[in-house]
């Protein structure tokens, strides 16, 4: 649906007099309204580089540690700390969607989403891997490691984009999420993990309030993932759905952040370079992304 007919539409069930009767969906209603504005407003200043057909869409990022163990854990829960920074900074509204902790330390998996004006046109670029280099906190000796953590963007698939998968390609699983020190995520088993077995993609969802929301957010994520792969494959290029998506290979290297001997972040696709790692890392992404998107224009 248009977004201006959309909005309309809400108007008109604000208006009704039993509008607050059911006030748990009025307030839904009420937040839905704000956020179109949002969008609207954004469209009629949106830079010149959006213009992906889902670019105004929500952001589903999933990040998973690489090689370098506990070390590759620690990275990938610094960038989860990052992106979700990079949400605040934006006013953009972020969810952890399910979280898979690291046993010492840090974490071995996230998928997070953030929704906001633009978000997945803000985000698509950071699909890649993710190099650190830094002296390890875990190393007694001190010395300088290097670890890695992959990082995929892609967008929320609205119901007007929405896909039938068939009952029978679905594999449903529960099963109880644990957080951080073995504190438990969910007191009952409502966690869900589905898998397309046509392509064996695996969703899993843990934090919503009950094992029916946690089923929904996970199929709305794996309709966005396959839909994602059959326009990739229709298209027989990447760049029309996610400028950098990639598979779960190790070799397309898209940023390093280096602390010792020297402060750097560099971008390997643009080249652009920040000194200020500390920033970065607390969410100034934008003139790294500016820079990749306008380099891809």
């Amino acid at each position: 649906m248009n977004p201006e007919n959309e909005l309309n539409k809400i108007q008109q069930q604000m208006s009704a007099s039993d509008f607050w009767k059911d006030k748990n969906r009025a307030a839904d209603l009420v937040k839905k309204y704000h956020q179109i504005k949002l969008q609207i407003e954004a469209k009629k200043t949106n830079p010149k580089f959006f213009t992906g057909p889902y670019d105004i869409n929500p952001a589903i990022i999933t990040l998973s540690a690489g090689t370098g163990g506990t070390e590759a854990c620690d990275w990938t829960e610094m960038l989860l700390r990052m992106y979700l920074r990079f949400a605040e900074n934006k006013n953009f509204n972020n969810h952890i969607i399910s979280i898979n902790p690291a046993q010492e330390a840090g974490i071995k998996s996230a998928t997070i989403k953030i929704d906001g004006p633009y978000a997945f046109g803000w985000l698509k670029t950071e699909s890649g891997i993710h190099r650190l280099v830094r002296i390890s906190p875990f190393d007694a000796d001190k010395l300088r490691h290097t670890s890695f953590a992959l990082v995929e963007v892609i967008p929320e698939i609205s119901q007007e984009q929405d896909l039938e998968i068939p009952d029978k390609d679905l594999k449903i699983e529960v099963f109880r999420a644990s957080g951080h020190g073995g504190q438990s995520v969910n007191t009952t088993d409502s966690a869900v993990r589905i898998t397309h077995l046509p392509t064996g993609i695996v969703v899993s969802c843990q934090n919503e309030r009950s094992q029916y929301q946690n089923k929904q957010e996970a199929l709305k994520i794996l309709k966005s993932r396959l839909l994602l792969k059959i326009q990739e494959q229709k298209a027989r290029k990447l760049s029309e759905i996610s400028t950098d998506h990639i598979g779960a290979g190790w070799g397309a290297q898209v940023r390093s952040y280096v602390m010792q001997p020297y402060k750097m972040v560099k971008d390997h696709r643009s080249g652009f370079k920040s000194n200020n790692v500390e920033a970065v890392l607390n969410g100034n992404l934008e003139p790294f992304i500016e820079k990749n998107l306008k380099y891809k224009v």
